[in-house]
């Protein structure tokens, strides 16, 4: 049962107190790329919680049982990037057979998900961590259920700002880096929880 209870705070601790994108500020190029609109962002939100969830756990598995064994634990990131390489590819053959509507949504944002530090990133505090499989895989899912939270609320934002008044000096990417600012201090109102 104290395990449970300690995945449980953990997945809230990775998801809102410890937001990757609002507290670390990992990720921010999807983050603010693909925020026009909810149904791209979520989109996006569920790409990457299938990539660092899978990632979290793919690494997790060579970390303990190929790196550790051979003593090579300096290979780690080189060993992330390539597994993570491999998974978006996946990603993005299955979004283009089965997908294709949300594939050309994404565009050029899909492949990006390989060089988003977030997926890197988790899969390294996992390591630091020195988390198990397990707590690895719970780690990343809540992290990406983290940034899609996220990108959701930015994107919906984002919509509601298109039929406002903003005033000139802060239209286009002023105005979104406001309301990316703003959702990380209301973010910060999380850190009690935990």
């Amino acid at each position: 049962m104290n395990q449970v209870k300690d995945l449980l705070l953990l997945f809230i601790s990775s998801s809102l107190v410890s937001n990757v994108v609002l507290s670390q500020f990992l990720g921010l190029c999807p983050f603010l790329g693909v925020s026009k609109k909810v149904k791209t962002a979520a989109g996006m939100g569920t790409a990457v919680i299938f990539v660092i969830t899978l990632a979290s756990a793919v690494a997790g598995v060579i970390y303990e049982f190929v790196l550790v064994r051979f003593h090579i634990e300096y290979l780690q990131t080189i060993v992330f990037i390539l597994v993570i390489a491999a998974l978006v590819q996946f990603v993005e053959m299955f979004l283009k057979k089965v997908i294709p509507g949300l594939y050309e949504a994404l565009g050029v944002y899909l492949p990006l998900i390989t060089t988003n530090c977030a997926v890197l990133g988790t899969a390294i505090k996992n390591v630091q961590n020195e988390y198990g499989i397990v707590t690895g895989i719970v780690n990343g899912f809540a992290t990406a259920v983290g940034f899609t939270i996220a990108i959701v609320i930015l994107a919906g934002i984002r919509e509601k700002t298109e039929f406002n008044d903003v005033p000139e000096a802060l239209k286009g990417s002023a105005i979104v880096l406001v309301t990316a600012g703003l959702m990380a201090m209301a973010f910060t109102g999380f850190s009690g929880l935990i």
